[in-house]
């Protein structure tokens, strides 16, 4: 009858508007049916009997978008939106297909046009917080993250319970070291989907840096509860174990991700930590070189590694030279080296001393570091202090406090990216830099790659060289490295006059307790090294000693002994050496420092481990009274207990080899009355000690600085000469493969290694990526 009517009349508009409809509706009968070629003609024929009837644009637009046309879609919504310009639908179908090709402030344009006619269109709504999501992720991670957080924010404003743009809140605000903030997103995005396992998880991460690991397991727990195979959290929970001393379950969750994700590179890095706070070195770099294979750019593994190496390889220094070197040669192609400084070449005018460290809080490096802070001439030698502390304690407080009362400057750099530690260097015109880290837990090695002052140092908290062509000098002594030593080193060793180390002594120590053979009847032997230093040939020394001594006791104090597993093979392994296990007590990880430091009262005799040698254990034995046994080697990590010793007035109680180390035992064994005499006037002995003299050990050190300041001045700077050299040798090599790892700390994987409780552990709690964008849906065919 329409068809009549316009056959009668071509211009009656009404019969030409029912028809298009007419016609609008057949062709989407058609298309449902899946004839959609079919439908395509009808809308077609509608706009050629009404050219102005937007539902029929729209219905194309529809049909092109399930085709995959694109641009012809985009060109019938547009259509539609101008023949009709209240039609919200329209606008809201091409944000989708503009989001959907990554254009997503054109797409944010189309929500708001058709929310602005609409404003109660819950899709659109839904849409937009879904594009200004992707948004914030886009510009965050260009950079931006202030604008990205924004973004995230104003998403909520449109879908306030989108789950999606809180658990990027969570995310943004933890890489901006805002925690409180990021649990609160973290824990609003799981309630709003409990399905959210990566929001568990990230929950999980800070709680463990937090030292908060009841709570973290409970997140791990929680987070495999929802996705049982999910590798990160798996390799997250193995972790957390690995912090408590819990090896086998450790193990077992760490080899659990591994299944999951064979490819997962920080999972094996992770048990090798694990192997190697069991004490299974050769484990533990067999897990390290396995996730070198997969990820050649592991920052974690390749540093723990040469860690790992120093544990076992004497007799093989030129192998752990080279390895070193080796890495450092890579590592620094990663960072733009300065290579000038605007630091006034005055050889007299006072000096600006940078110190970086994550460990000014209770840890073994803090214990000689502390000195330095104190008792430097602030006048001539102003202190900045550069800590990347994790998580600050009373110690950290109280480092704080000292240094800003004497006028140095304290700055935290925990999370801020090394480059730009660098250039907070050059903007404080530091002109020599301090690193005391080494290759150990949390370091800026990166930031020192960078070479942002005049003069760099490595000293104190790695035993061998850090292998970066960067670094100028490394400081020791001449008992630790002695001038004829073979040992190599990338940078110059700088000797200091008396001991390379200053101890200052915990204020909780306690007195010193008579020596327990005196009351026990029987003499307690005593190690608390980590068990990574007490190597097969250690306990074979050791079972030597007690088997020699009868009714003699062995006393080992280390966190893994938690653990049933650990104990039993360390036992055994003493058993096999003819060591009755019921000789022999494990004590596991004591926290509190009053504890632990009286724990040596349960010792007559500290032996000290090789091929790598106590520092803090060794100082703290000898302030409790405990002297100790150690043994000459031809390296820095065996000799570290030669150069405590001799400047204590020990030097009777060092060994040239395992029969003298044996004999010198004995001996010490054999005279309870002398044992007694001498723990008793051990702690006064070392107090008037070169090593516990902090006012003279910081004028010795600044007299070294001097003296290396003094070399700058003159145009003498070892690692420019080093650098030419290197600059040469590039021309004939092939550029490094190595590429620099992520270092975001809620973003991705590999986020830098958490700190254990020795300072020398680097493991890896794996963050997650950025939550996935859910798929936009396309709108219902409308009908009007």
């Amino acid at each position: 009858s329409y068809h009549k009517a316009l056959s009668a009349d071509p211009s009656y508009k009404p019969a030409a508007e029912c028809l298009a409809i007419v016609l609008t509706d057949l062709g989407t009968s058609l298309k449902l049916a899946g004839n959609t070629q079919d439908g395509i003609q009808k809308y077609y024929e509608a706009l050629k009997i009404d050219p102005h009837y937007a539902p029929a644009y729209y219905n194309l637009g529809v049909v092109y978008s399930e085709l995959m046309q694109y641009d012809t879609a985009l060109g019938c919504y547009e259509k539609a939106a101008l023949e009709r310009p209240m039609y919200a639908e329209a606008y809201c179908n091409m944000g989708v297909i503009y989001k959907n090709r990554g254009d997503l402030e054109s797409a944010i344009a189309c929500y708001e046009r058709c929310l602005a006619v609409s404003p109660n269109f819950e899709i659109a709504k839904n849409n937009m917080a879904i594009a200004l999501t992707d948004l914030g992720t886009k510009v965050k991670l260009e950079g931006d993250i202030n604008q990205g957080v924004a973004y995230y924010k104003k998403a909520l404003y449109y879908n306030w319970h989108y789950a999606d743009a809180m658990y990027n809140l969570g995310v943004a605000y933890g890489e901006m070291l805002k925690f409180d903030m990021a649990i609160v997103f973290y824990e609003l995005a799981f309630h709003f989907n409990p399905h959210c396992a990566e929001a568990c998880n990230n929950l999980g991460v800070i709680y463990k840096d937090r030292d908060n690991l009841d709570k973290a397991v409970e997140c791990y727990q929680m987070a495999l509860s929802i996705k049982p195979n999910f590798s990160q959290s798996l390799n997250n929970l193995g972790v957390v174990y690995t912090v408590q001393g819990k090896m086998d379950a450790a193990a077992e969750m760490i080899e659990k991700a591994i299944a999951a994700n064979p490819t997962y590179a920080e999972a094996y890095n992770n048990l090798g930590v694990l192997y190697r706070d069991a004490g299974s070195i050769s484990l533990a770099i067999d897990a390290y070189e396995q996730c070198l294979k997969i990820d050649p750019d592991s920052r974690n593994a390749g540093q723990n590694r040469l860690l790992a190496m120093n544990y076992i390889n004497e007799g093989h220094d030129d192998k752990l030279f080279e390895a070193h070197r080796d890495w450092g040669k890579r590592f620094m192609r990663l960072y733009s080296q300065y290579t000038s400084w605007d630091n006034t070449k005055d050889p007299e005018r006072p000096l600006v001393i940078g110190y970086v460290s994550p460990d000014y809080f209770t840890h073994s490096v803090s214990y000689f570091i502390e000195a330095p802070l104190v008792y430097h001439d602030y006048q001539n030698y102003k202190v900045v202090v550069y800590s990347a502390v994790v998580k600050a304690d009373a110690k950290t407080i109280r480092f704080r406090e000292k240094v800003m009362k004497k006028g140095g400057i304290w700055r935290d750099i925990y999370g801020i990216d090394e480059k730009k530690v660098a250039a907070m260097v050059r903007e404080d015109k530091i002109d020599i830099l301090v690193e005391l880290t080494g290759h150990t837990a949390n370091n800026k090695l990166g930031m020192m790659a960078c070479q942002p002052a005049p003069v760099q140092v490595t000293w104190i908290g790695y035993p061998n060289t850090t292998g970066l062509p960067t670094i100028d000098y490394r400081i020791t002594d001449s008992l630790a490295d002695p001038p004829e030593t073979k040992q190599k080193h990338v940078e110059e060793l700088i000797r200091l006059p008396e001991c390379f180390l200053c101890y200052t002594p915990s204020p909780e120590a306690g007195p010193v307790c008579p020596t327990p053979a005196l009351t026990n009847g029987f003499i307690t032997f005593g190690s608390f090294n980590n068990l990574a230093k007490i190597t097969p040939k250690v306990l074979q020394v050791w079972a030597r000693i007690l088997c020699a001594v009868p009714n003699s006791r062995l006393v080992v104090k280390c966190k893994p002994f938690c653990c049933d597993s650990v104990r039993h093979r360390f036992l055994s392994t003493l058993e096999q050496l003819g060591l009755e296990s019921l000789r022999v007590d494990l004590l596991p990880l004591i926290l509190l420092n009053h504890d632990h430091m009286q724990a040596y009262s349960l010792m007559d005799i500290s032996l000290d481990t090789f091929p790598y040698a106590g520092t803090t254990t060794t100082c703290e034995s000898l302030y409790m009274g405990v002297p100790c046994v150690t043994m000459a080697g031809s390296v820095h990590a065996h000799n570290v207990g030669v150069s405590l010793l001799t400047k204590v007035g020990l030097k009777h109680l060092i060994a040239k080899n395992e029969d003298e180390y044996v004999q010198l035992a004995l001996q010490l064994a054999s005279d309870v009355t002398a044992l007694a005499n001498l723990r008793m006037s051990l702690r006064d002995l070392m107090s008037k000690s070169p090593v516990c003299d902090g006012q003279n050990f910081a004028l010795g050190l600044e007299s070294t600085y001097r003296n290396m300041w003094h070399r700058y001045c003159k145009g003498d700077v070892p690692s420019l000469k080093r650098m030419e050299m290197l600059q040469q040798q590039v021309v004939s090599e092939e550029p490094s493969k190595f590429s620099e790892p992520t270092k975001i700390i809620f973003a991705k994987e590999g986020s830098p290694g958490s700190v254990m409780p020795n300072g020398f552990n680097q493991a890896s709690p794996s963050m997650l990526n950025l939550s996935n964008i859910e798929e936009n849906g396309v709108q219902l065919n409308q009908h009007y």
